[in-house]
């Protein structure tokens, strides 16, 4: 009785810890020779299971259109991971 209870706890703490964890990473992609501009281009998308992409417009081209952007400065990626399930792509570019 008192392993099948303790085992019990021990599953719901791990299923605790792993209902909290998450991971969020920001990265530069790249930067060219244009000055940084003061216009910000913002793209996302979201995915499941890291191979079904239910937004594909998540791209530096969107967000190139989305701030009114020609000449591009710098471009960031964000991804944020939740359990291996649920993903959200950020793209964040500058520029005029």
């Amino acid at each position: 009785m008192f392993k099948l209870r303790f085992l019990s706890y021990v599953g719901a703490a791990c299923i605790a810890i792993a209902s909290l964890s998450s991971c969020a990473i920001t990265y530069p992609v790249s930067a060219t020779s244009n000055p940084l501009g003061s216009k910000v281009g913002v793209s996302s998308g979201m995915g499941i299971l890291g191979a079904i992409v239910l937004s594909p417009d998540s791209g530096i081209q969107q967000a190139a259109k989305n701030g009114g952007i020609t000449k591009i400065s710098t471009v960031d990626f964000k991804v944020t991971n939740i359990l291996g399930i649920y993903q959200t792509y950020t793209c964040t570019i500058t520029g005029e």
